[in-house]
């Protein structure tokens, strides 16, 4: 089945050119496109795609309200925030909203198909310079409740950027098990995102990338 991908953006050229480079790829489908945040919505709960990529300044609605509301209504629709604004407080509003992904509209077309693969897979997904900035802003907290054993081993492995997929092969898990145990991280930290819940762990020691973690 291929991915299925619903457009945001209010500039039609921009969903022609994202539509004509999309279809390159065999494994993606364009499902819609809408103008505006409120459109993205209807569109969203009509066709229930995999993922919306989303502009975040548009008329009517923007995309920050558009990504938290299909947050809500469809937990298994993933948003990328595809934009040319590159500021803290915009970044921060996105991931709180439930991007999975915040990419610059200059990325490259293979660099944003990748991506789109890697967030159907619950992969978080960031322009390097949006990650840079996340990461020097991102408070250093510790999880409102402590983790178990097991969400310490998931969280580490979301903080690698690896998918529900993936984590279940490496921990030897069922993907519905991953699932659940990544629900249960994010109420203890107190976090909407994956996203979110990575650059907390990375941020504050909880979880080191070199192999190492804290107990």
């Amino acid at each position: 089945m291929p991915i299925r991908v619903l457009i945001a953006d209010d500039h039609g050229i921009v969903r022609e050119g994202l539509r004509m480079y999309l279809q390159w790829d065999s494994e993606l489908e364009v499902v819609g496109e809408a103008a505006d945040g409120k459109e993205a919505i209807t569109l969203a709960e009509k066709l229930h795609p995999d993922i919306v990529l989303m502009d975040i300044l548009m008329p009517r609605m923007d995309g920050l309200a558009a990504t938290a509301a299909i947050r809500r209504s469809l937990p298994d629709t993933e948003v990328i925030a595809l934009t040319s604004v590159l500021d803290d407080a915009v970044i921060r509003q996105a991931i709180r909203a439930g991007a999975i992904g915040y990419l610059l509209k200059d990325t490259g077309s293979d660099e944003l198909c990748h991506a789109i693969h890697a967030a159907a897979g619950g992969q978080v997904q960031l322009s390097r310079s949006v990650a840079v900035r996340l990461l020097a802003d991102q408070e250093q907290r510790t999880p409102l409740q402590p983790l178990t054993e097991r969400e310490m081993e998931v969280l580490r492995q979301v903080a690698l950027g690896h998918s529900n997929k993936e984590i279940a092969l490496a921990l030897e898990i069922a993907e519905k098990t991953v699932k659940a145990h990544v629900g249960s991280v994010l109420s203890k930290m107190g976090v909407a995102s994956r996203t979110q819940a990575a650059l907390m762990a990375v941020q504050s020691g909880l979880v080191r990338l070199d192999g190492n973690q804290e107990t």
